[in-house]
């Protein structure tokens, strides 16, 4: 979870993630960037549904994350699906990589924000939801919203 206290501005959020997966635990990566990859992410064209990362000879990549073209770019513009690498400490990999072998996680971006000027990822350490599990999920906030609903009608009356 980003720092309240530190300047951060939200991009984007995976919103089917939650959807699809549990999330067990969550990791703050950095993330390496072209020039116009960053002013794209700036204007919040970043799509993560569908993204995942993968560990790769002793390093996290992230896969599937579109960053669309920087409008302004020239011949010089980068390949919105390209894969790119994430920025994480040597530990921390190993460390993933063994939750990910073992207990059949996968690595799911949450989150991607602008720390200061530094762009992160937020991945989580995820395990999949059954398909009873979602329509659960569905059923509990549509109960929690009508709840909301009749509290608020309760309240002008």
């Amino acid at each position: 979870m980003p720092d309240t206290s530190s300047n951060f501005e939200m991009v984007t959020v995976n919103r089917q993630a939650y959807h699809e997966y549990f999330v067990d635990e969550t990791i703050e990566a950095g993330i390496a960037l072209t020039g116009t990859e960053v002013k794209s992410a700036r204007a919040g064209h970043v799509n993560l549904r569908g993204a995942y990362a993968r560990i790769k000879d002793d390093e996290v990549w992230l896969e599937g994350a579109h960053i669309a073209e920087y409008e302004h770019g020239t011949w010089a513009n980068h390949d919105p699906l390209r894969s790119r690498r994430l920025l994480l400490h040597r530990k921390e990999i190993a460390r993933l990589e063994m939750r990910v072998q073992a207990k059949g996680q996968t690595l799911v971006p949450l989150k991607m924000y602008f720390k200061g000027n530094r762009l992160k990822v937020e991945l989580g350490l995820c395990r999949g939801k059954k398909q009873y599990d979602k329509r659960e999920a569905i059923a509990k906030r549509d109960a929690e919203r009508e709840l909301a609903r009749v509290s608020k009608y309760r309240q002008r009356g």
